[in-house]
């Protein structure tokens, strides 16, 4: 067990935990110049896919909750950390007709993130709000439905890896005073499991996964009314 613990906590933890450490030292005087931080709250839906796992379109549902820190600096430009729950996965119901020998009859795949994104927004003209930056998840569930059967992998098997690294873009939209309609995507920067298919002819192969998400969520400020007058 302790070994599996070993697994889990690896060297890419070490390695998140020091780029972030460098982009915190690298925004360190915009933080110093930051007059005030606002909090805020996010909670929407994630349509997500598995690129490379045979089962195509965004069609798996899963839930991204959020506590979001925001440190504003100069005029337009803002600093976000968020600490988030986010679904991923993938869904297929019947095979593909245009190749069945290469699809999954029934797959359900469920990935459970607690997730840290970092990211750079700016507004312009104080309504469109749009960010870039990089996030890191840690896999905290593993749920597996393939031909209609629940799978042996779960979240210390192996078969996924346990970080998932993303380069994010977002975009925030005021709707009313303290609501902003926020979209945002996702795609992982490293493989997140290699796979071995095989058909009924005895042919195999195998693909890189990696996931990729669209996520829609209703964004609340907390103290937006504390903020710099000229904001």
């Amino acid at each position: 067990m302790l070994k599996e613990v070993n697994r889990f906590v690896g060297k890419s933890d070490k390695v998140f935990l020091r780029i972030a450490l460098f982009i915190f030292v690298l925004f360190l005087p915009f933080i110093a110049s930051a007059q005030r931080f606002q909090g805020a709250v996010a909670f929407g839906t994630n349509l997500t896919q598995v690129d490379g796992d045979e089962a195509y379109g965004f069609k798996k549902f899963g839930f991204n909750v959020a506590a979001i820190a925001i440190i504003p600096f100069k005029e337009k430009w803002a600093l976000s950390l968020e600490a988030s729950f986010s679904q991923k996965g993938a869904y297929e119901k019947y095979p593909r007709e245009s190749d069945p020998s290469k699809s999954l009859p029934y797959y359900n795949l469920r990935l459970n993130y607690a997730e840290v994104p970092l990211m750079i927004h700016f507004t312009d003209k104080k309504f469109l709000t749009v960010g870039l930056g990089l996030s890191w998840g840690k896999l905290v569930g593993v749920k597996e439905i393939e031909w209609g059967k629940q799978t042996k992998l779960n979240l210390y098997s192996g078969d996924y890896n346990a970080n998932d690294f993303n380069i994010m873009v977002d975009v925030r939209v005021p709707i009313y005073k303290r609501l902003y309609f926020n979209f945002k995507y996702a795609y992982s920067l490293a493989k997140i499991r290699t796979r071995e298919f095989s058909n009924n002819a005895g042919y195999k192969w195998k693909r890189q996964q990696y996931n990729n998400i669209l996520t829609f969520r209703i964004l609340y400020v907390l103290n937006k009314q504390k903020t710099r007058a000229n904001d």
